[in-house]
This record gives C-alpha cells, sequence and structure tokens, in this order.
C-alpha cells in the first residue's frame, strides 16, 4: 500500500516535486530552475533563499575596484521558497525537467 498522498502522487505524475526532494541544481530545459507554486499557479515570480558556496578569481585595479570572474558553483542548498504572490511557502516546488 502506498503511503503517499494523492497529492503528492499527483506531483510526481505531473513531473513536480518539492524544494527539499530536488537537489541543488536540477535544472530545467534552457539551463534554469523554474518554480511552481500550487496554491495560486504562480510561474514567475518567488522568494527564494539559499546557502551556496562558491569559488571565484577576485581581480582587483590598482584603485581597489573589485570584478568578480569565473565564479563556479561548488555546492548549493535551497532552503526556502515562498511565493511573491499570494505568500504561501508551503506548496512551491521545482518543476521537472
Amino acid at each position: 500500500m502506498d503511503k503517499r498522498s494523492g497529492v503528492e502522487q499527483g506531483r510526481e505524475a505531473d513531473g513536480l516535486s518539492t524544494a527539499a526532494e530536488t537537489p541543488a541544481g536540477e535544472e530545467c530545459a534552457g539551463g534554469v530552475v523554474r518554480y511552481r507554486c500550487e496554491s495560486c499557479g504562480n510561474l514567475t515570480r518567488f522568494d527564494v533563499v539559499s546557502e551556496r558556496r562558491t569559488r571565484a578569481f577576485y581581480h582587483f585595479t590598482l584603485g581597489g575596484e573589485l570584478t568578480v570572474e569565473d565564479e563556479e558553483v561548488l555546492s548549493e542548498e535551497i532552503i526556502e521558497i515562498s511565493c511573491r504572490w499570494c505568500g504561501n511557502g508551503g506548496h512551491c516546488y521545482t518543476l521537472g525537467s
């Protein structure tokens, strides 16, 4: 017997997964992670809190101005995703690729 709710099973069938279930860096077509709010249907506006570890080349001019070059993301963890339209954070999911 499958103990998942019908909503959870439906998400899998629709190619959706929760932010916690999605590995950091999962990308959709075009190389961009896409989200969807299940409460209001929003696909465009989200507040995303993440922790990111990067390696970058810092190039300072003699005047002290910084240019960051060749930044590489070593690891990234999505902490929280909330919908900008309805404010709901519990029903935002990454779209499957």
